[in-house]
């Protein structure tokens, strides 16, 4: 029987990459800062964050990864996730001029081997009942992602 040994975000075929490379690089700076992380979580009003981070104090933080100027010109949903984070950042490749990103959000930049922040975004507290909603739906995804890791056919996809 073969296991996979190495965990992978869900990818859709829509990420560069770039992306997954400033979002690899992101992750290893979060988890350095002791958060634990994941890739792609479903929000509660539809929309897939790229990267949701929770620390040992239930802060939630988001970055929405940027590849290119025009990805970024192309995608305004970003707007969205401050309502289910105590901070917004996006992550970035070191050739994205910065002076484009909005001034209310932090700035990552990264590569596929780590990440530095340059900008902290001010924080500012979610309603407690949306960090629940959305801390549930980081943990029951967590676990469902390594369920599948420890038993890759016993799943169904629903």
């Amino acid at each position: 029987m073969t296991v996979p040994t190495t965990p992978a975000a869900p990818l859709d075929g829509r990420q560069s990459e770039t992306a997954l490379a400033i979002a690899r690089g992101v992750r290893r700076l979060l988890r350095a800062r002791g958060y634990a992380t994941i890739a792609e979580l479903p929000l509660l009003d539809g929309r897939r964050a790229d990267v949701v981070a929770v620390n040992a104090e239930g802060t939630i933080l988001i970055v929405e990864i940027k590849s290119s100027v025009a990805d970024f010109r192309a995608d305004r949903k970003w707007r969205d996730y401050a309502a289910h984070c105590d901070r917004l950042y996006f992550g970035v490749a070191a050739d994205m001029p910065l002076d484009i990103l909005p001034e209310e959000t932090g700035i990552i930049v990264g590569d596929g081997f780590g990440a530095e922040i340059l900008r902290e975004p001010a924080p500012r507290a979610i309603p407690p009942a949306t960090r629940r909603a959305v801390l549930l739906r980081f943990a029951l995804a967590a676990a469902d992602r390594l369920h599948r890791l420890a038993d890759p056919g016993g799943w169904l996809e629903s």
